[in-house]
């Protein structure tokens, strides 16, 4: 089934977002010049400006142009989500960079988060996960080594950690706090966040059969996430 028009100047719009060519705040080409460019419509064109601006990509501004939009990723604070997943469905790609993944041995704070002894054995993951090519997250994750001995066999530029730890250690609960801070300078440079700028820092622990399996610090970049949720009793 072919595309239909507007889609495909919806689509032409955001390669040039995706790819640089227009960066926040620019200005995008008017109807007129969608209109002589791509060949279709002004009714066209202008559905498919007014859905952009609708799904938050675009701000039109009357009698002045349409300007692209500087765009929050939302999650929820409370459901466990494979990031890969979130940024394909916003139809970026997804990458990311290994920073450490190594044994090593628990200290006092990991150990008394894991409920373990100093000096238990644990895996732990470093990993920048990237949207296009902006960070998106810092994670930091530390895996009972008993329960997934395979982990640091796993090449985390091809499979994140979500993926593979629900098929090895199937989630059955998880906890969570979350608290605004101001990073370290090392997650400031990794997040590429500004002077001053906080980060979102999301503390997780999962557990699969009773067992905790793993406990992770996710960092985020405060100006580009939020978290946002619904409840209903």
């Amino acid at each position: 089934m072919s595309t239909a028009r507007y889609e495909q100047v919806k689509e032409h719009v955001l390669r040039r977002i995706a790819s640089g060519a227009l960066r926040v705040s620019d200005r995008v080409p008017s109807e007129n010049e969608l209109v002589s460019k791509l060949k279709v419509s002004r009714m066209t064109a202008n559905r498919a400006l007014r859905e952009l601006a609708e799904e938050g990509y675009l701000v039109r501004v009357a009698g002045v142009g349409t300007f692209v939009a500087e765009r929050r990723v939302h999650a929820h604070p409370l459901e466990v989500h494979n990031i890969a997943d979130e940024v394909r469905a916003r139809g970026h790609e997804y990458s990311c960079k290994v920073l450490k993944l190594a044994e090593i041995e628990a200290d006092e704070t990991i150990a008394a988060r894991f409920g373990l002894a100093v000096g238990a054995r644990l895996f732990q993951s470093l990993l920048l996960h990237y949207e296009s090519s902006t960070p998106l997250q810092l994670e930091d994750r530390y895996v009972n080594a008993l329960l997934v001995p395979g982990y640091l066999k796993v090449d985390f530029t091809r499979q994140t950690p979500h993926e593979y730890l629900m098929h090895q250690a199937p989630l059955h609960r998880a906890e969570h706090t979350v608290q605004a801070i101001v990073p370290d300078a090392r997650i400031a440079k990794l997040l590429k966040l500004g002077p001053s700028e906080a980060s979102l820092l999301v503390r997780r622990r999962t557990w699969s059969n009773d067992k905790l399996a793993t406990i992770a610090d996710l960092y985020y970049p405060g100006s580009r996430y939020e978290l946002s949720g619904t409840f209903k009793p």
